[in-house]
């Protein structure tokens, strides 16, 4: 059981002074949390440049995969909050929501015209080819 208060309404333990603790800490409403945290793996492969971000509960249609001219992979998207009915009593919100926006600089190595995006089980995966490398026989 921890006593830290919860960023996203109501405490986290049922001690009696937790509630001194939290009225120090500022609660974010649900429209105000914070999705930009998100998570993103960059892999460098032989073949690829791999980006994977877990992302669950978001649609394909709820995100944008853009490259910019200057060789920047731009990932953004946005969570909406769920609907709130009049009646509904909220114990716990602990899922964010909001706009996020992720920027990486790709390298030279990286063939900006053959990126393949792809989400599954709400992992989104970005593949951006490298050149191929050609072997050069040595001789003599």
């Amino acid at each position: 059981m921890s006593i830290i208060p919860s960023f996203f309404g109501g405490q986290r333990s049922s001690f009696p002074f937790a509630s001194s603790l939290s009225a120090s800490v500022p609660e974010f409403s649900r429209e105000n949390s914070a999705f930009v945290n998100t998570k993103i793996d960059w892999e460098e492969t032989p073949e690829a440049h791999v980006f994977k971000a877990d992302l669950p509960g978001l649609k394909k249609e709820e995100l944008k995969v853009e490259i910019e001219d200057d060789r920047v992979l731009q990932i953004s998207g946005e969570r909406n909050v769920e609907k709130e009915e009049k009646n509904d009593k909220w114990h716990r919100v602990e899922r964010s929501s909001g706009k996020f926006l992720r920027k990486f600089r790709l390298p030279e190595n990286a063939k900006m015209d053959q990126v393949k995006v792809c989400m599954e089980n709400g992992v989104l995966t970005v593949t951006v080819p490298k050149p191929d490398v050609k072997a050069i026989e040595i001789s003599g």
